[in-house]
């Protein structure tokens, strides 16, 4: 039996410290008239917390599962069928080609910025370019968890590093609802990038690195490379059974191998080629195949001049602005080759000898 380290996560909490965290949602005076209600709410959240109610709502994993008594899920075992449904119809020939548009940037005009991102500008120009090569765009806006009432990513727990087998595909470490732990977008984001034929990740550089929303997404993206679709052979988050499951060997299947894909990575002082390796050496491993050089870009626009001309300087820029449009062209022939079986890569079928 390998040993299971522990001692770090620190005490539950108090009363009275769950009551403070509890009541800082309700901070607004308006709030007051329905103290009573609130108190109510609280007590059984309290509860709730107590009692670890992490999915309050299960149903037996019946046929199909390693365990099919075990209590499953039922947010988890939806979003889990959804997936599957998205894969078969992403393999049908006759399914419309789309490509997943992922604007990373967390800045819109709807919230403290007041103004939109030059990423968001980028990936309109692609999503145009990709529409009018028959392909369908999924334009996914990332900026939406720092505008939309409620609504998350939440960060990874790093399962994988206790054993690879209890990290589940798709994540079940999200809802926790005895944390409050909820609003997690990424049950439908996974959905997504199943039902893309090919992927652009367009980004700003947020201090040499990407930016905050699109690491929370490609962190929690890691349950897709080597995840376990079955959590009942681990029964949840049974550390000591996933251990033993991954020392037995461990396949770490690639749930989103055979997609294509281009990058667009863009600053104004430094860190623009450090991200945009980063980017490609993580879709490279997962099993993307790249569009081509010119899928791959970094750029600096506004090289050490103001941010508040910024959008002015790409306006002028008509040279990058057309590099954006040919990642956007490189990918639509992609996934057209890709789909017709003309594009493989040169080490399809090797097997690594140390997978992981």
């Amino acid at each position: 039996m390998i040993k299971i380290h522990t001692g770090q996560a620190p005490k539950p909490l108090a009363r009275e410290a769950f009551h403070e965290r509890f009541m800082a949602s309700f901070y607004d005076p308006a709030f007051m008239a329905e103290n009573a209600a609130i108190s109510r709410i609280e007590a059984i959240a309290w509860q709730a917390y107590q009692e670890g109610r992490k999915a309050p709502i299960t149903a037996k994993a019946g046929e199909g599962f390693a365990d099919p008594t075990y209590d499953m899920s039922v947010q988890w075992r939806e979003t889990s069928d959804r997936l599957k449904r998205a894969q078969d119809e992403w393999a049908r020939p006759e399914t419309k080609s789309r490509v997943l548009l992922v604007c990373g940037s967390p800045r819109n005009d709807g919230t403290c910025p007041g103004e939109n991102s030059k990423t968001w500008r980028m990936t309109e120009m692609a999503r145009q370019v990709l529409e009018s090569e028959g392909i369908e765009a999924d334009l996914l806006d990332l900026s939406l968890v720092t505008s939309t009432y409620d609504l998350h990513i939440h960060p990874c727990k790093g399962c994988v590093s206790t054993a690879m087998p209890l990290c589940h595909w798709p994540c079940s470490c999200y809802p926790n609802h005895a944390e409050r732990q909820t609003g997690d977008w990424m049950a439908e984001i996974y959905e997504r990038w199943v039902a893309a034929h090919g992927v652009i990740l367009l980004t700003p550089v947020h201090w040499y690195q990407a930016t905050s929303p699109l690491k929370l997404m490609i962190d929690r993206l890691v349950c897709a490379d080597g995840g376990n679709p079955d959590p009942t052979t681990t029964h949840g988050k049974k550390a000591a059974e996933a251990k033993e499951i991954e020392m037995k060997g461990w396949d770490y299947p690639k749930h989103l191998a055979g997609r294509t894909y281009g990058v667009v990575v863009h600053g104004d002082v430094a860190g623009i080629e450090g991200v945009r390796r980063a980017l490609c050496d993580w879709l490279d491993w997962m099993g993307f195949i790249d569009a081509g050089q010119k899928a791959r870009l970094d750029r600096f626009i506004g090289y050490y001049e103001p941010y508040a001309t910024s959008h002015d300087v790409f306006d002028a820029d008509k040279n990058v602005q057309e590099e954006v449009l040919n990642v956007a062209r490189a990918v639509a022939r992609a996934v057209k080759d890709l789909r017709a079986g003309r594009l493989t890569p040169p080490d399809a079928g090797l097997k690594p000898p140390r997978p992981k």
